[in-house]
């Protein structure tokens, strides 16, 4: 079982930059698809960019690409996601998610597909 914790969410101004921590407990990380998604206040949580086992696959949505970058270390335990040009409507509540698989290449996009999840770091963007 996983137990995440997310840390590096804070208050920056349009065109700043932030990174995100997930650090997982369980003993099999490197099992597990891990993901990003993000909530505004009255939005449904929404997938933010996917990575597979090895980190060798990523997905993101079409508003961050280019400037959001997921990767992991799996002999940390943890997942990252580096956020530049910030905009307003980034802020949200930021939350990583874990699923196990035994398909390596494999990602996975929605709320429902991921079993474990932390408790979520706000970033707030002024403009």
């Amino acid at each position: 079982q996983e137990h995440m914790v997310e840390s590096g969410g804070g208050l920056v101004q349009a065109g700043e930059s932030l990174r995100l921590s997930c650090v997982a407990s369980g003993r099999t990380f490197s099992n597990y698809a891990m993901g990003w998604f993000r909530q505004a206040p009255g939005k449904e949580r929404d997938i933010v960019a996917a990575i597979n086992w090895s980190g060798t696959r990523t997905y993101y949505t079409e508003s961050v690409k280019g400037r959001f970058t997921i990767s992991r270390d799996n002999a940390k335990k943890t997942v990252y996601l580096q956020m530049n040009s910030l905009k307003p409507e980034d802020t949200a509540v930021y939350y990583c998610a874990a699923v196990f698989t035994r398909f390596s290449g494999i990602m996975y996009y929605t709320v429902n597909d991921y079993t474990y999840w932390g408790q979520g770091t706000q970033v707030t963007v002024s403009s």
